[in-house]
């Protein structure tokens, strides 16, 4: 149905993008991958460590790494890292498949991250709403890129989102596809 072509989930932290990856690779018969955990393999310790230990660059190259690792494989919902998106190098990559935002309002972001923030690097601040606005003014250029956008509303479920990405999906592929249904 999707003759195989990946699909990259991009977008920020807390944006759901390993939720509905996992569904949308289930509704697909795809695999799903996880970069972060991939990094975390790569490197032999954890993610927070990385950062505290090695400094955000060298979380950028590892995570650059696994991602054109990636690109070899095809049948994949890939979710990727929030900034993964700050690198033009790993566009290239991006790009060989279909690149979609998951865009959920700073808002409902902060509420899902405010209890997990001691997982989150970038988020161990004073103002951790003011950090995430800050970080997706910087982004939203760059995940503007994508070649699907989609908006989550408050009270949409996983399964609605994943549900409503599949069909977006199918119709950049098959744009006609709606058509033969009648």
């Amino acid at each position: 149905m999707l003759n195989g072509t990946n699909i990259f989930l991009i977008g920020m932290m807390g944006a759901g993008k390993s939720t509905i990856g996992k569904l949308l690779a289930h509704k697909a018969n795809y695999n799903f991958v996880d970069t972060d955990p991939l990094i975390e393999q790569c490197a032999g310790k954890s993610i927070t460590e990385i950062f505290a230990d090695d400094g955000e660059d060298t979380f950028r190259d590892l995570e650059q790494q696994v991602l054109s690792q990636l690109s070899a494989y095809t049948r994949l919902v890939v979710a990727t890292g929030g900034g993964i998106v700050l690198r033009s190098l790993n566009w290239s990559h991006l790009h060989d498949g279909i690149v979609v935002w998951i865009d959920v309002p700073v808002e409902i972001l902060y509420d899902r991250l405010k209890n997990e923030s001691e997982h989150r690097p970038l988020l161990q601040t004073e103002d951790p709403l003011q950090r995430l606005s800050d970080i997706y003014e910087q982004r939203r250029d760059r995940y503007a890129q994508a070649d699907i956008s989609i908006m989550v509303n408050a009270d949409e479920t996983p399964e609605d989102i994943s549900d409503r990405l599949l069909d977006m999906i199918l119709n950049r592929l098959e744009p006609n596809r709606l058509k033969h249904d009648h």
